[in-house]
């Protein structure tokens, strides 16, 4: 899979387009004033402690409180307990008997805040290099189920040895192998430890020294993570649109990534880099709810709180064969579509797919291969199940930042997000219903409706009979005042 990563660079936004072979998979943006959480470790003040959900609310200095659950509360096993001291495991102990109000800890963002909810956090700190991540506290040695199986016992091996020539102390932690260490030389292993252990010196100094609720690391800007995260084998070309990002984004790669920085160029172009794939016309595209195939059919993407919906429909496309063949097509298609929507949009959690029904159970098994198989190249955790009596897919993906939709958007004004607005003759009604109400209650000289347009020629036109039969019961004028800024659904009834 060939992969150009581009990168648009403007003070105030970063944001990075991944294209594998001429389409966008993968959009991510970084504005300056609005980083992401995850990764950076905090020394967090414990402000209260809830047995009953197992958690823990912890003051790490944002304007809401994180939270802090027991299965993320890293523990040293007690004397006598055979706890394995790199997981919890089932003999977890009580939140109030490991955490009191007022204690410090020291904590990572495993999850940004997204929507009312905080941050979510662990105190089991693991800090991420270029091949390895470093778990401090850990001294499991770990590999990436992305590594050849044949290769992952050396690779445990070479740096278990490294790992014990860099801390002659006898505590060395753990470490999880990235793709990247697949084909790793000893020095450059050795030289990621070197940083790690580095890093993590400077974290454990800083808690020391700095008060509760204080920052003490945070992790890399996007430009750095680009070549730390995104850059694989396919990867032939990584390209910057700004000369001063080039520079400072080529001396870090020099340091820690040279290979990755070989792939760096700065882009001279006079056309946007962005419009060489059209990604400004694909993210577009990922904010709406309708997404085109290009067989005819179509599908529908709705986002909620709880989970996603994705549903497949025909659309125009009507097949050569039979029935059982276009439907059969049309899901194969989708199955690559809707892997690439999550991984553009990047949805997460809970995710419910509504493939057409299919009679057969060969092209249910297809369909369900050809998902997993799309879905195997996506970068974040997915799990997938099979078609369920109902013929659904469920699924998960890993949801640790806001998608792009929660990113780039917010509720609208007028329909508070619910995508629907009352209409003109409903929200008409409940005019003459509020007059009838207020009458009752007051006695003014006048009413006066304030509305949008389409409510008040509702009103003057199909409902003027009721209007005025209203006006002549309750014993009182009423007039009608149009306003462009009044919502479609909102008006006011004002006594004179």
């Amino acid at each position: 899979m060939q992969q150009d990563i581009l990168i648009n660079w403007s003070p105030q936004e970063t944001r990075v387009a991944v294209v594998e072979n001429g389409a966008v998979q993968e959009l991510h943006v970084e504005r300056t004033l609005e980083r992401g959480l995850v990764g950076n470790v905090y020394l967090g003040k414990v402000a209260r402690v809830l047995p009953g959900m197992q958690s823990a609310f912890i003051d790490i200095g944002l304007e809401r409180s994180a939270f802090l659950h027991v299965a993320d509360l890293w523990q040293r096993p007690l004397e006598g307990e055979s706890l394995p001291a790199h997981r919890n495991g089932g003999a977890q102990r009580p939140i109030e008997k490991q955490v009191f109000e007022g204690q410090t800890l020291m904590v990572q963002v495993i999850k940004d805040p997204i929507g009312t909810k905080g941050a979510r956090l662990s105190t089991q700190i693991s800090v991420a290099g270029r091949m390895l991540v470093f778990l401090p506290q850990d001294e499991h040695i770990g590999v990436s189920q992305k590594i050849a199986a044949g290769l992952r016992d050396a690779l445990r091996e070479r740096v278990q040895q490294l790992a014990r020539a860099a801390a002659p102390e006898g505590k060395t932690g753990g470490y999880i192998l990235r793709t990247n260490a697949e084909d790793a030389s000893d020095a450059e292993l050795a030289e990621d430890i070197a940083y790690l252990r580095k890093t993590w010196t400077r974290i454990r100094e800083a808690a020391t020294r700095l008060p509760p609720a204080s920052l003490l690391h945070e992790d890399l800007r996007l430009l750095q993570r680009v070549l730390r995260d995104l850059v694989g084998e396919g990867t032939q070309s990584i390209r910057i649109d700004s000369r001063e990002q080039f520079d400072t984004l080529m001396a870090f790669g020099k340091e820690f990534m040279p290979a990755a920085a070989a792939r760096l160029s700065h882009y001279r172009g006079e056309r946007p880099i962005f419009d060489l794939f059209n990604v400004d016309d694909e993210i577009a595209k990922a904010l709406g709810r309708r997404v085109d195939l290009k067989s005819g059919g179509y599908l529908v993407v709705d986002q909620t709180e709880a989970l996603t919906t994705v549903d497949v429909n025909t659309g125009g496309f009507i097949g050569t064969r039979n029935f059982d063949e276009t439907v059969f097509k049309t899901n194969l298609e989708a199955a690559q579509a809707i892997a690439r929507q999550l991984r553009l949009r990047n949805l997460g959690g809970i995710i419910v797919v509504d493939f057409i029904d299919m009679s057969l159970p060969e092209h249910q098994q297809a369909v369900l291969a050809e998902f997993r198989k799309q879905l195997a190249r996506d970068r974040v955790k997915t799990q997938v199940g099979g078609f369920s009596h109902l013929g659904l897919v469920e699924m998960t993906r890993k949801r640790t930042r806001e998608s792009l939709a929660q990113l780039l958007c917010e509720p609208c004004e007028q329909c508070q997000g619910s995508g629907r607005v009352r209409t003109a003759r409903t929200v008409a009604y409940d005019v003459l219903r509020e007059i009838l109400r207020e009458a009752r209650q007051f006695n003014p000289r006048e009413f006066r409706v304030v509305a949008a347009p389409a409510v008040i020629d509702m009103l003057i036109d199909e409902e003027g009979q009721h209007l005025a039969g209203l006006s002549d019961f309750i014993g009182k004028p009423i007039s009608l005042q149009a306003e462009s800024a009044v919502g479609p659904d909102q008006y006011d009834i004002v006594l004179l």
